[in-house]
């Protein structure tokens, strides 16, 4: 096994599966892998132990003449839509151009999902941050208003943090400690207990403890 504490993915959708008990559990599938190598990092050259892998294949064509040149380095003759560093403490065991896949680390038990959720747009408060709303009387004009900041002449300013309206989603989010119901190798899919943020097909990482 590799040391390598995580590797890249993306979401594939939800299904319901079963345990041996017979309980039907809701998981979400993860297509992991496979990864390329493409560049390592050292201690001695650049102050820390990393590792750069590529996932997702892209046309060469599609890729700037400096990035063309970086997955030429690494002996690959495509390029890649997402590249990610991983740090590790021994970087001998990977080489330019070699191809990870969930046979090559080691997935325990509980593994941490970290995606992006879904982006909501511009919401106001009664949606953002569940405000309840005003009177509905034709005469209130205060329906989903949000109503007085709260500030007089002194401090003479809205206070930091107030909730107000805003961009919603959109945001790095991060499932701990979430239970492995399966894992099929020859498919590259993973299956995790729960739901994890974001939409399908976006891009995930799995975290290994």
């Amino acid at each position: 096994m590799l040391p390598l504490r995580g590797i890249l993915g993306r979401k594939k959708g939800m299904m319901k599966t079963f345990t041996p008990t017979g309980q039907a559990v809701a998981v979400t599938v993860l297509e992991v892998g496979p990864c390329t190598v493409l560049q390592t990092k050292t201690l001695e050259n650049d102050g820390y132990n990393a590792v750069q892998l590529g996932y997702l294949e892209k046309p060469l064509h599609k890729l700037t003449l400096p990035e063309q040149g970086h997955v030429k380095k690494a002996g690959v003759s495509h390029g890649f839509y997402h590249l990610v560093e991983f740090k590790v403490d021994d970087i001998t065991a990977f080489q330019p151009g070699q191809v990870i896949t969930l046979n090559d680390i080691e997935i325990k038990q509980l593994v941490d999902i970290v995606g992006c959720s879904k982006g909501k747009g511009f919401q106001g408060t009664v949606k953002r941050h569940n405000f309840r709303r005003g009177s509905m009387g034709h005469g209130s004009k205060h329906h989903r208003e949000m109503g007085s900041t709260g500030q007089n002449t002194f401090p003479a300013h809205v206070i930091k943090g107030k909730r107000m309206p805003g961009r919603m989603g959109g945001d790095r989010k991060t499932v701990k400690n979430s239970l492995v119901m399966d894992i099929r190798p020859e498919e590259n899919l993973l299956f995790v207990k729960g739901s994890v943020p974001g939409a399908v097909n976006q891009l995930v990482y799995v975290n290994c403890k």
